[in-house]
């Protein structure tokens, strides 16, 4: 069910019931549905024995709801799974900010996942790479032979390409990749399968050794694409004008793209809007963590995943394109019963459209963070969200929580110990 318009005035003063029964109206969840998210045990111990070794138990995150978010014109409530304050509130303002301008434009590259085969061993690497070349139409028969029912959906094995890596401490080493399209699978089952199974005769084509046999993470042959533009005086702000805000972003951005030690953290708060999404949904973050990095590298330097300029009418134009190896189908999407949740809040009919809307999410944090980052500072905006956190460190009763959260805050003092001060001073009060 796609949610008519995702945007939710004042969701963050409500209470965790008030704003579950507004997202289950919007996006048409059952009692049933909407008891699992509520009670924190979306994840039976039963389930969740079946997913992992050694099970004791299950490991409860917060699960929030980013809005405001268009992507290619449509409306999306965002599902997030993170332990991070600030991060659900940034890309859900920076979404309003942008909404009335078109929101963010995405594209997606394909659904192709490389299998790798790594030939050790081989007297001729340059002839063994033609051999292979040649074998072309026997590989893809046969991998496909492998996985009929992916075929059968218009999926399966597409092409070849064969790499020789010389100087490595194993001599030279010929690398076969395996193109599939996996559809709307992550594809990490399908081509580890067909890799393994191909090794025997990728051993006797080359008269080499298959030393490894597995997917690659650096799936850049899947990539997600995010495009936003915004008028200067949409940032206007407190003490900034749009146009300062606009050159405060492009030149946060150009040092980031310059010093890796920046750029590591740029990255890392670009990451910050992905992983959630990645994580609620089911899907491997650490595959998309470790694509994202390396991807970051291409050029021959650890760079920025996002790029943001100023076009010729002042607008801040902000792009980010990445590997985004995401699935609906198989794994933790089908066996968890809140990535599936997640899955329906989202809307998402495709593995390329849930990749979409991560990307553009992925774009509005980084967005959200270099807006702060260049004007007034992280630590301003971060003040209640931590002050939240103190105040549970503290254990400082729930009908005082809010008072001692604006005292803090309001005296920029956030600490375990003076909200325990002040907790004090409240029962006095009384």
């Amino acid at each position: 069910m796609a949610v008519k318009n995702s945007r939710i005035s004042g969701l963050y003063n409500k209470s965790v019931a008030e704003r579950l029964a507004i997202v289950e109206e919007m996006v048409g969840l059952s009692k049933s549905d909407t008891s699992r998210i509520f009670s924190g045990q979306g994840l039976q111990t039963t389930i969740a024995d079946r997913m992992i070794e050694n099970v004791i138990g299950v490991y409860p995150l917060p699960f929030g709801i980013a809005t405001n978010f268009v992507i290619n014109g449509r409306d999306y409530l965002i599902p997030m799974v993170v332990e991070e304050p600030s991060v659900v509130a940034a890309a859900s303002f920076m979404a309003k900010l942008t909404r009335d301008y078109g929101g963010f434009e995405t594209s997606y590259s394909g659904s192709l996942m490389i299998g790798q085969m790594h030939v050790v061993d081989v007297g001729d690497p340059y002839g063994a790479r033609l051999s292979l070349l040649q074998h072309r139409d026997e590989l893809l028969t046969q991998a496909n032979a492998l996985d009929k029912t992916l075929v059968s959906l218009g999926g399966g094995a597409r092409e070849i390409e064969v790499r020789v890596l010389e100087g490595t401490k194993n001599g030279t080493i010929v690398a076969l990749h395996l193109i599939v399209d996996v559809l709307d699978a992550m594809g990490a089952n399908a081509v580890n399968t067909m890799a393994e199974r191909l090794a025997g005769e990728v051993e006797r084509i080359t008269n080499g050794r298959v030393l490894l046999r597995i997917l690659s993470n650096l799936a850049d042959l899947r990539v997600a694409r995010a495009r936003v533009v915004v008028p200067s005086q949409a940032l206007d702000t407190e003490g900034y004008s749009g146009d300062a805000v606009v050159a405060g972003i492009v030149e946060a951005y150009q040092v980031a793209d310059a010093d890796p030690y920046r750029t590591t953290t740029h990255n890392k708060g670009i990451m910050n809007g992905i992983d959630p999404i990645v994580v609620a949904t089911g899907n491997d973050w650490r595959a998309i963590e470790a694509g994202a990095h390396a991807y970051a590298t291409r050029t021959g330097r650890y760079r920025s995943l996002t790029t943001w300029e100023r076009d010729q009418q002042g607008r801040l134009v902000g792009t980010l394109e990445l590997p985004m190896a995401v699935g609906i189908v198989g794994g933790a999407t089908k066996t968890h019963p809140l990535a599936q949740l997640s899955l329906k809040i989202l809307g998402v009919e495709t593995a390329a459209e849930l990749a979409q809307v991560i990307v553009a999410v992925g774009l509005s944090q980084n967005m959200a963070a270099l807006r702060v980052l260049s004007t007034e500072g992280v630590q301003r905006g971060h003040m209640e969200l931590h002050a939240r956190n103190i105040v549970i460190q503290a254990g400082v009763p729930s009908v005082a929580a809010d008072w001692v959260i604006a005292e803090m805050v309001k005296t920029r003092d956030v600490r375990v110990d003076r909200a325990k001060e002040l907790t004090n001073q409240w029962e006095r009060s009384r």
